[in-house]
């Protein structure tokens, strides 16, 4: 396994991120310029409600979650196996709840959220079918969930984002200080479903409504379901 590969084992995944935490807040504005964050916001205004006791899993440095806390959750807990990007997370926001965990077996009862969040985390998960399996697992019936991701566009867009992410997010990663391991980015990706696919592990994994749309000329995707 290698980083050049886009596979990595669970505890190389989280070592590669508890190296790039101090990077990876600029490394996104960067590589989306600076959209992530109304990406974001249109993932909490599909899935959360006011007053939702939400999880956002894989949660990185905390944005999405600060981002559903300022939508009106009611509670919002965040989880992420990557200790130095919880470090950063906690630096946000201290209402939110920060919690150590893995997405394979979340550490809370079956139906304990109303909605639930992933933002650009699944597809570094070693087993995406078990980690939808576990989000079902914890949402209450009719709870939601959003799922925002980078995906592979294959329209006209495809030449420049070939040329982005293979090329210039690998170079821009190697100048910054932890921040060699970008050149993951580009293999990981590619290896993800398409979103056609993800749409339907979501239904093979007990969601019901689920649809998708595509942000950027298809770059990015956010899916969204309900829990039966």
């Amino acid at each position: 396994m290698s980083v050049e590969t886009g596979r990595l084992a669970a505890p190389e995944v989280r070592s590669m991120f508890d190296r790039i935490a101090p990077v990876y807040d600029l490394m996104n504005r960067v590589m989306t310029a600076g959209l992530d964050q109304r990406w974001r916001r249109e993932t909490v205004k599909a899935v959360v409600r006011p007053g939702d006791r939400v999880l956002d899993a894989c949660c990185g440095t905390g944005d999405l979650a600060v981002a559903a806390l300022e939508a009106g959750a009611g509670e919002v807990v965040g989880l992420d196996f990557s200790p130095r990007m919880l470090e950063r997370a906690r630096t946000k926001q201290q209402t939110v709840t920060w919690i150590e965990g893995d997405v394979l077996a979340l550490p809370f009862d079956a139906g304990s959220f109303d909605a639930a969040t992933v933002g650009f985390g699944v597809r570094n998960v070693t087993d995406l079918p078990a980690a939808l399996a576990e989000l079902r697992r914890v949402l209450r019936p009719q709870g939601r969930v959003g799922i925002l991701e980078i995906t592979t566009p294959t329209g006209v867009l495809a030449p420049f984002y070939r040329l982005w992410f293979d090329r210039v997010v690998p170079l821009i990663g190697k100048l910054l200080k932890g921040g060699a391991a970008y050149t993951y980015l580009p293999a990981s990706v590619r290896r993800f479903p398409v979103p056609a696919e993800l749409a339907s592990l979501l239904e093979q994994s007990g969601f019901a409504d689920v649809s998708y749309r595509t942000f950027a000329g298809g770059i990015v995707a956010l899916h969204t379901g309900v829990a039966k």
